[in-house]
């Protein structure tokens, strides 16, 4: 499924509605260049989660872990400046086998071999200067019913 997305406030919108989706246990790939909207995508499904912090690229800090309502919890990888993931690769095995986690994973690659095959993958690409194109493909049962949900 490809989606056309213009703006900032458009991929924050397809980020709640798919944000909607969750219920835990869920893991969303992210690929995409620098300053795509990634990090934009990611404030829309905290926002329908119901997280009222600040979501910030975690491009520094490697991880954020955000707490929602109903005992959910919003885990947010960004692997973009690690060129060996170590022990983060250990964190993000438990993190992913967590049902109250809703795992969201940038640069992914490094860690690629941990990553469930039931997975959504979500890549942007920009065609435009505000322009994206967000693929959304399904790994899994479980991914492919929170694709068909989004038609």
């Amino acid at each position: 499924m490809t989606i056309e997305v213009n703006g900032e406030n458009e991929m924050k919108a397809l980020g709640k509605k798919l944000g909607a989706l969750l219920r835990g246990g869920e893991v969303l790939e992210l690929v995409g260049d620098v300053g795509a909207g990634k990090t934009t995508l990611t404030k829309g499904i905290a926002e329908a989660m119901g997280i009222d912090e600040d979501v910030q690229s975690p491009s520094f800090t490697i991880s954020r872990v955000y707490d929602a309502p109903r005992e959910l919890y919003l885990a947010h990888y960004d692997f973009y400046r690690l060129h060996d993931a170590g022990i983060m690769t250990d964190e993000l095995h438990e993190t992913i086998q967590d049902p109250k986690t809703v795992t969201i994973i940038e640069w992914a690659e490094i860690v690629g071999g941990v990553l469930p095959a039931d997975r959504l993958t979500v890549s942007i690409t920009s065609p435009g200067e505000t322009v994206r194109h967000v693929t959304i493909s399904a790994g899994g049962e479980k991914s492919k019913k929170i694709v068909e949900q989004l038609v």
